[in-house]
């Protein structure tokens, strides 16, 4: 359990900062670390040992199996919702449970998440933006408008926003990590803009990027760097310390974005990552320019 929350140290944007209310801080670190685990099932980043997978009443060994494992997590899932056969077999989930009690969370956006790492196992590559932009409607914005539960400030234009803002964030992390996908034989950039721009597979497994992915890298950075700015009036719709956790967020995939600038869009040698001082500059950005209503 501890080796799944560990992994909030490597977002482009704090999870849950120390800055927040005890009650929101449990509650966003229960949520990361549900998403957390469920994309380490699908991407078979779980633990050696197969601990996770008899916790979940299955064999050892099927740890290397993704879809059985997701399988049998959903099962565990519905536990947390009160299904007949007892409480959630998963720590993890057993740490949800009063998440979403005391903030009476529904199914839906955590059966996304999972729903999205069924579609890693059977989908590999996307031939245009709509359909990763489907893509992310179950694998990022679920997690943007459980923060708005959470903090109890869910609404249909905050809704909106934030479905903006998630999907630029899943985009971010796409274009950092084109070598890290490819070597899970994933490829998110749409097919349709490596036609646009004359990429190959085969020049994304380079050593470094060509003059030609490096433009095709520009054009997907401009694309979330568009929907970060569509989202900026979330940042301005709320107050006090949800306000700074929400400019994080943007801050943290503008920082992102100016790191991939930086690194003159060559992401093939690995993910190039913001910096501290980066995020804050960003950060302090986003709080002066968000129009502030209500």
């Amino acid at each position: 359990m501890s080796a799944t929350l560990d992994k909030a140290a490597a977002e482009n944007f704090p999870v849950a900062p120390a800055f927040l209310p005890r009650a929101w801080r449990d509650g966003l670190t229960a949520v990361y670390g549900y998403a957390r685990l469920v994309d380490d099932i699908g991407d078979g980043d779980l633990a050696p040992g197969g601990r996770d997978a008899v916790l979940l009443g299955l064999d050892p060994a099927a740890v290397d199996d993704p879809p059985a494992m997701l399988d049998a997590f959903e099962a565990d899932l519905l536990r947390v919702f009160g299904s007949a056969d007892g409480p959630p077999r998963h720590p993890l989930l057993l740490a949800l449970q009063p998440v979403v009690r005391s903030h009476g969370l529904t199914p839906e956006p955590f059966l996304a998440l999972i729903e999205a790492n069924r579609q890693d196992q059977r989908v590999t590559r996307y031939e245009t933006y709509a359909d990763l932009a489907a893509y992310c409607e179950l694998s990022a914005q679920p997690v943007g408008r459980l923060v708005l539960s959470l903090t109890g400030t869910s609404t249909p234009e905050r809704i909106r926003l934030s479905d903006s803002v998630c999907t630029a964030l899943q985009i971010v992390e796409h274009v950092q990590d084109v070598a890290e996908d490819l070597g899970r034989n994933r490829i998110y950039l749409p097919a349709e803009d490596m036609r646009r721009f004359h990429v190959s597979e085969a020049d994304l497994a380079a050593p470094s990027a060509g003059a030609s992915v490096r433009a095709l890298i520009a054009f997907e950075s401009e694309r979330a760097r568009a929907l970060l700015n569509e989202g900026v009036p979330l940042v301005g719709s709320v107050h006090g310390r949800l306000r700074l956790l929400l400019a994080g967020f943007v801050g943290g995939g503008r920082a992102a974005l100016r790191a991939v600038t930086a690194a003159g869009f060559d992401v093939l040698p690995g993910p190039p990552k913001p910096t501290k001082s980066g995020l804050l500059r960003e950060v302090a950005a986003v709080l002066r320019t968000a129009p502030r209503k209500g």
